[in-house]
Parts: structure tokens; sequence; C-alpha cells
């Protein structure tokens, strides 16, 4: 029996983990489209590359839609397309191409948090649950009919990179039930309402500047949402930038930005106080809140 075609999309660690199990499951992957590093990105995540080169699949790193590449999409004639992060939009020319159909595993709890960096948004929102989801894939991003999809919680003390490690195996559990479903042509096809969610950007590194007139609760859920390995939230302290990389909301009051005490180092906020644990100043090194000498009382 001639086994079924796949083209895959893929990169950072949902990438290289679907993979793993796609080919834990014996399936035929003609042809991989994944990215180069970013040389002003933090790689902390597995190589989709690298797994290509071990298991001796070709490779691209170039976009999947440019004209070059939709005609080897089609000399191949994949039955399946599988988009695990991959960044770039996969153009309908493209996603027109697989005969049984085009999916993209999207890290939420769809149609919530459609689009970009589901997983912090998600953290810097303060939901206590997310998800990982497969879909179809359709010309709006996000917007095609569910396949499979398993919810994570969130702790209230995770970070971002908790969480994300959490989507990374749900995504895999998701995979794991739905490629022998896809394969066999019985896996459900659910219609999203989109009504019930909404669409997120990007974030730039910029975006983590803290708002000190915000309650501390918000600005602690910013700060766990773009700890390590994301850029950070940062303030500026007699102009100064300093990155607060651990903080914990403690109750009492003090004027927004303000250093109340400094053992424990303290900061008022919109509502309530940030205790802020450890922190790094612009040229230096990441040090704890005790370890940390300032003369200077207020954050701006």
């Amino acid at each position: 029996m001639q086994s079924d075609k796949l083209i895959v999309c893929a990169y950072h660690n949902v990438g290289y983990r679907c993979i793993e199990e796609l080919l834990r499951q014996g399936a035929d992957i003609a042809l991989i489209f994944t990215h180069e590093d970013s040389p002003t990105e933090e790689i902390w995540f597995k190589s989709v590359r690298e797994l290509a080169d071990r298991h001796g699949i070709p490779y691209l790193t170039t976009d999947i839609s440019l004209p070059e590449n939709v005609e080897r999409v089609r000399a191949i004639a994949p039955d399946f397309l599988f988009s695990f992060y991959y960044r770039n939009m996969i153009k309908p020319a493209v996603l027109e191409i697989p005969k049984q159909g085009a999916f993209n595993l999207h890290g939420s709890y769809l149609p919530k948090y459609r689009g970009r960096v589901p997983v912090n948004w998600a953290v810097i929102n303060g939901e206590s649950e997310t998800g990982a989801t497969l879909h179809h894939m359709v010309a709006k991003p996000d917007a095609g009919a569910i396949v499979d999809q398993e919810r994570v919680e969130i702790a209230f003390t995770d970070t971002a990179f908790d969480v994300f490690n959490k989507i990374t195996d749900a995504a895999v559990a998701v995979m794991a039930r739905a490629w022998p479903q896809l394969r066999e042509g019985r896996a459900a096809c659910i219609p999203m309402n989109l009504a019930e969610g909404a669409y997120f950007g990007g974030r730039k590194p910029a975006d983590g500047q803290i708002d000190w007139q915000q309650s501390a609760l918000r600005i602690y859920n910013l700060v766990r949402g773009v700890t390590h390995p994301y850029p950070g939230a940062f303030s500026h302290l007699d102009g100064r930038k300093v990155v607060i990389w651990s903080a914990w909301p403690v109750e009492g009051r003090g004027e927004p930005g303000r250093i109340v005490s400094h053992r424990p180092l303290l900061i008022g906020t919109g509502e309530g106080l940030l205790e802020i644990r450890s922190l790094q100043a612009e040229g230096g090194d990441e040090v704890t809140a005790t370890d940390f000498m300032t003369i200077d009382e207020q954050f701006t």
C-alpha cells in the first residue's frame, strides 16, 4: 500500500517535536520548509534543519510561497501539508495543492488567541488556561475548521517559557491522535466560531516597557510573559534601562514607580506593590534584588 506523501513547514520546538511524532508513526515526509535562524534572536529551541539532516529529509529555508517553491510543491503533489510554528503566511496557491488538505498546529485553544505569539499573550493577559489546536488552513489566518485540540493549564507562577513547554507536549499529543484519523479520512472538521475569540498581533521588545500606573498583578503578568528566553519587561532608573526578570505582586500602597523599600525591593504601582526579585541594569549582569544597589528612588 502506497503511503501518503507529506510536505511539512516547521520551526521551533513545536515543529521539531511534531515532525518527530510523524516520523515515529512512519509518515513519508518528502520535503521540509523551515527558516534560517535570525542573528538577532536568542535561539533556545531545537533545530528543524538538524532533524531533517539526521533523517535524510530534503529541506529549504526559502519561503514556501515563492513561485519557484509553489512549482516544487506541485511537482511533489503531496497528499497533506502541515505547518508547525512556521513563521511565513502560506498563500492560497500553496494551500490548494495537497490532495487531502493543509493543516496548521496553533499554540492556543482556538478560536481564542488567533495570530502571533499566542503563548506570551495568554500569560500577559493572566489567562488560567490555553491549549494547542490542529485546524484546516484557509486564506484567513487561524480561522479554518478544527480537527483536534487539547487544553493546557497556566499556573499563576508559570512563565511563558513554562507554558510553551506545556503547549509543545500538547501539540505532540494532538498530532499523535490526529494523524491516523486524517490518514484514514475520519478526522473531525468542526467549524470555528471566530466571534468567540480574537486576533492578536506580534510583539516587539519595546512592548515590554512597564507602565507603573497599572496594577501590580498586570505588571507581574507582563514580567512572566516576556521573561527569559524572551527580551524581558523593562523600566528606567535614573536614565538607565533596567530589565526586570522576576517579580511578585504583594499588597500595599505606594506612588507608581517609586521605590518604597530596598530590602525587599518594593515598587509602588497603580494598585498594590511589586516585589522585584531579579533584575539587570543596562550593561550589567543579572542580579538578585538583594545584590542590586541603587540610591535612586523612582522608576520611570
